[in-house]
């Protein structure tokens, strides 16, 4: 599995304050589908995207990349957050 980079703890998840390490920790621990990864952390389930990252965008791209580069699987993209919804 990789080694978590330097950057480990940074927020990844603003809107239920969630780190990167949390994230790789619930991975680690079998979480290794989106779902289960909100379900353990609480990430990617917040609705005040636009609001709270800084960089304006929902969080779910980023946990699935997360999963990719612990799993080295391919997960389902997209989100179903209000900010991402195709209105």
């Amino acid at each position: 599995m990789p080694i978590m980079s330097k950057h480990s703890s940074s927020l990844v998840c603003y809107c239920g304050r969630v780190s990167r390490e949390r994230i790789v920790k619930a991975i680690r621990a079998g979480a290794t589908t989106l779902k289960k990864v909100q379900a353990a952390t609480g990430a990617g389930v917040g609705d005040r995207c636009m609001e709270l990252n800084p960089k304006g965008t929902c969080c779910i791209p980023d946990i699935v990349a997360i999963i990719k580069e612990e799993t080295g699987t391919k997960q389902a993209e997209g989100c179903s957050c209000p900010h991402c919804r195709p209105k």
